[in-house]
């Protein structure tokens, strides 16, 4: 995020922890965290979703610290449940689909 009165965008961000293995207050075991994450995939979600939900609700702040190494997209891969087409190549094309459909309702918008 910029700035408003000068140029710099600051170089504040968030951090990993320097320890990859699980914290010890977490007692959930990989395989509960596995069968969350496909019944959130069954339901349609995408992998960041998940993560989010699995933060949110269980506690689970970095899946691939928890499990053997693997993120989530690698989890749903392994048994076909990722999606087919890469969740940022999706989120590009729903907002061009978007821009085109204001575009043809407002033809004399020029900046968009």
């Amino acid at each position: 995020m910029g700035r408003m009165h000068s140029g710099g965008k600051g170089i504040s961000s968030s951090a990993l922890p320097y320890r990859r293995t699980a914290p010890t207050w977490l007692k959930v075991s990989p395989e509960d965290v596995k069968e969350s994450i496909f019944k959130l995939a069954k339901k349609g979600m995408t992998p960041s979703q998940i993560g989010v939900i699995l933060r949110d609700s269980q506690g689970i702040a970095q899946v691939k610290s928890v499990i053997t190494g693997n993120k989530v997209l690698r989890i749903l891969k392994t048994n076909g449940l990722a999606p087919e087409i890469p969740e940022d190549l999706y989120h590009l094309i729903k907002k061009a689909v978007s821009v085109r459909k204001h575009l043809e309702r407002n033809r004399k918008d020029c900046d968009a």
